[in-house]
C-alpha cells in the first residue's frame, strides 16, 4: 500500500459513493487505475464494506441505541477472541471492541425499544458463562456518528475558531 492507496481509502471512508472519475482527479491517477487499486483494496480486505449513514429518526423508524460495558473471563488461548465472535453474531450488536479501564467489551447494540435492548442483555448476553457482569448506558440523542453529524446547522451559522 502507498500514499495514493492511502489517499484513496480516505476519500472513500468519507464518501464511498464518490465516481472514480471525481476520485481519479482528486489522486491524479488514471480511472483504470483508480478501479484496480479499489479492486485490490477490497480483495485484501482493507476496503471491508460499503455502508450509508442513516437517521433513522428522519426516516420515521424510532430505534434504541446502548452501550452495554460486559467484564468477561478470557478462554485459555483465546483470550477475549472466542466470547467477543459468538456476542458478534448478534444482529443487534452493531460494534464490538476490546477496551481498558473497568470493563472488558463494549458493544454498541441498536432496537427498536428499550425493551429489546433489556431482553437481549438479559437472555442472551448476561447467561453467557464468561460474563461476568454488564453496565448498560442508553444513548438519549447522537449528534455524530463516523465523523458525520446528526445535527442540521441554520444558515448562515458559523463555527468560531481561535487562534
Amino acid at each position: 500500500m502507498d500514499d495514493k492507496d492511502r489517499m484513496i481509502l480516505g476519500i472513500l471512508e468519507d464518501d464511498c459513493r464518490i465516481p472514480a472519475e471525481t476520485l481519479a482527479d482528486m489522486v491524479d491517477l488514471e480511472v483504470d487505475d483508480i478501479k484496480k487499486r479499489i479492486a485490490v483494496l477490497e480483495e485484501n480486505g482493507v476496503i471491508k464494506k460499503y455502508m450509508a449513514c442513516i437517521d433513522w429518526e428522519k426516516a420515521g423508524e424510532g430505534v434504541v441505541a446502548a452501550i452495554i460495558e460486559l467484564k468477561v473471563s478470557p478462554e485459555r488461548d483465546y483470550g477475549y477472541d472466542k466470547i467477543a465472535e459468538r456476542i458478534s453474531r448478534h444482529r443487534q450488536v452493531k460494534s464490538l471492541r476490546l477496551i481498558s479501564g473497568a470493563y472488558d467489551l463494549e458493544l454498541l447494540v441498536v432496537a427498536k425499544n428499550i425493551h429489546e435492548i433489556t431482553r437481549f442483555v438479559a437472555e442472551q448476553i448476561a447467561p453467557l458463562e464468561q460474563v461476568r457482569e454488564t453496565g448498560t448506558i442508553l444513548i438519549m440523542k447522537t449528534y455524530k456518528e463516523n465523523g458525520l453529524e446528526f445535527f442540521e446547522r441554520k444558515t448562515g451559522d458559523r463555527l468560531t475558531y481561535s487562534f
